[in-house]
């Protein structure tokens, strides 16, 4: 592309994402995507977009495509992260403590109640997991699970025990990382 090009090129997307934005904003809406992490959604988008406009029929078809895409990785990101901050809380709580304080006696308390709430094979689970130490594969070698398996059947369990704190009114805390 030519010095020349480079003003049409930039006068058309932006002419494109006029024409889109009000769409944008629908599903961004219809997915429940914060206002901090809807432009970095349709940066990725477009992103793809400008690598891929030659083979690409309907730009705007493709785009609202690609973006409905990406809202539902978005979230299926934030369900990773808040498991993995319960099962590190989860690991937390479960270890002996070494100077308990009232705090942390009434969380443990409460993961403990969570945790009598859960099926058994999911109480067993943790346990083995957390209270034990058992990597993935000792734990399906132990509970019957095939090593594949394994790492999903933890995260159900610890989805499982998430709903159950958060329905208690016990807030786990993410933290936002750079990925």
């Amino acid at each position: 592309m030519s010095a020349l090009d480079q003003p049409q090129v930039e006068a058309s997307l932006e002419n494109f994402l006029s024409r889109v934005q009000p769409r944008l904003k629908v599903l961004f809406a219809r997915y429940r995507i914060p206002p901090q992490d809807t432009e970095d959604i349709v940066q990725q988008a477009l992103l793809a977009f400008v690598y891929q406009r030659q083979e690409v029929r309907d730009p705007d078809a493709w785009l609202l495509g690609t973006i409905r895409n990406k809202c539902l990785l978005y979230w299926r990101e934030q369900r990773r992260k808040l498991y993995e901050a319960v099962d590190a809380a989860v690991l937390e709580l479960m270890a002996e403590p070494l100077a308990p304080d009232q705090e942390g006696n009434d969380l443990r308390r409460d993961l403990a109640n969570a945790i009598e709430r859960l099926p058994e094979r999911c109480r067993t689970l943790l346990a083995l997991r957390y209270r034990h130490g058992y990597e993935p594969p000792e734990l399906a070698e132990r509970l019957g699970y095939s090593p594949a398996s394994i790492n999903k059947t933890t995260t159900r369990c610890l989805a499982a025990l998430t709903r159950d704190l958060v329905a208690g009114g016990i807030s786990v805390n993410v933290k936002k990382t750079d990925s």
